[in-house]
């Protein structure tokens, strides 16, 4: 695509008074300059950064650390889960879970769906504290599955310098 630009300048030139000329102010006439200049436009789209894909081996580790996590968050509610808590913890690791298998792909990447859909579970499944185990839920995602992400990323990066050159690992 171009782009025409035109661009205008004018110049006072100075003109050469008489010395017979009274009072009168000496005009001054105006050049004009004309000139047309061609601009290439280029219409790229900006780049999308695409998030990696989710890791089933963090997934897999991520929900054991969650559910160890939550069962021993919400045990503290004896009297609001019952006898029910192993199935509210079971509820909301499945779908943790799923999530991390499907859509979890690193920092950024943490929905509040998830988390939403716990608490829909919970209240179909008639479990006692729907609200409770999703907010605990998603407040520990919150806290640790990025920073787990990251951490796991550290290693990868590290293990891939001492398998690729060995001589830079520790520097």
């Amino acid at each position: 695509m171009a782009l025409h630009i035109l661009t205008f300048t004018a110049a006072a030139v100075p003109f050469p008074s008489k010395i017979f000329n009274h009072s009168i102010q000496p005009k001054i006439p105006l050049q004009f300059h004309f000139s047309t200049r061609h601009a290439l436009v280029s219409s790229t789209q900006p780049q999308k950064y695409v998030y990696p894909d989710p890791i089933p081996e963090f997934a897999v580790a991520e929900t054991q650390k969650f559910k160890a996590e939550l069962l021993k968050k919400l045990s503290k509610e004896k009297e609001t889960f019952g006898d029910e808590l192993d199935d509210v913890v079971s509820v909301c690791a499945e779908i943790f879970n799923e999530f991390l298998h499907k859509e979890y792909g690193g920092p950024g990447t943490l929905l509040v769906e998830p988390f939403t859909d716990m608490m829909v579970a919970l209240k179909e499944r008639k479990l006692p504290g729907a609200a409770l185990a999703a907010r605990a839920s998603l407040l520990w995602a919150q806290n640790y599955v990025d920073q787990d992400w990251k951490t796991l990323e550290l290693k990868t990066t590290k293990t891939m310098k001492t398998v690729i050159f060995p001589a830079y690992v520790g520097q």
